[in-house]
């Protein structure tokens, strides 16, 4: 562990665990799958963006590499290893304060499902803060569906993502178990998850000062957002 952990976060198998139970080892040879060509197509080329949870790098590497200017934050410095070719920043996102603003702020990975509304709101008012005039701020947010037909399981490179369980702990909250299987290796992990609906994710959105400008994928998981005037 790096530490310490995230309360109703966990996770198991080879390597460091980082405070939310992502295993480093796992996430630096997971694929970025189109995440980087939706972030391509939503924002100007050569932008410079500012990636919240950026993990070991999987969804920055490819947007250096397509001529991004990426600046990673990440609060584990296991992750942040593993990032080549960005600046890095340690930090938990909901407690990151740099002096500057970004063409494009990106908050990835269902961060905003957050299992904490405080931490949500937290999350959100970093990117207002960070989001320059004129700029976006680019976040993933889950399907419809996501917690239901499970089991479910999916291909990663040469292993399955396996969706195992999403069960209610609480008032609008769901702890949700993941396995990752690999030839060579197994890991697990924990974390809480709320659901939201359209309108109360553009509901958080209003209340942090941004607002919808284009769901810009059919199943609307990943949405551009715009700094709403007068609003920090």
């Amino acid at each position: 562990m790096d530490g310490w952990t995230r309360e109703g976060y966990g996770g198991t198998g080879p390597g460091a665990i980082t405070p939310d139970g992502c295993a480093v080892e796992l996430y630096a040879r997971l694929p970025a799958g189109d995440e980087p060509d939706v972030i391509q197509r939503a924002v100007p080329a050569g932008a410079r963006i500012l990636e919240l949870g950026c993990g070991a790098g999987r969804v920055t590497h490819p947007l250096v590499e397509r001529g991004f200017s990426v600046t990673a934050v990440d609060e584990s410095p296991r992750m942040l290893e593993r990032v080549r070719g960005a600046r890095t920043v340690r930090s938990a996102i909901e407690e990151l304060e740099l002096d500057e603003r970004f063409d494009v702020v990106l908050l990835g990975s269902f961060l905003v499902h957050a299992g904490d509304p405080e931490v949500r709101r937290g999350l959100l008012r970093t990117c207002r803060r960070h989001v320059a005039d004129g700029g976006c701020v680019l976040i993933q947010r889950e399907d419809e569906g996501r917690h239901e037909g499970l089991p479910r399981e999916r291909r990663a490179g040469d292993g399955f993502v396996r969706v195992l369980s999403s069960d209610p702990v609480g008032p609008g909250v769901r702890s949700v178990h993941v396995e990752y299987v690999f030839p060579d290796a197994r890991w697990t992990q924990t974390f809480l998850s709320r659901p939201l609906t359209a309108g109360a994710f553009e509901l958080a959105l209003g209340e942090a000062g941004l607002a919808v400008d284009a769901y810009l994928t059919g199943d609307r998981t990943w949405v551009r957002a715009v700094p709403v005037a007068g609003r920090p």
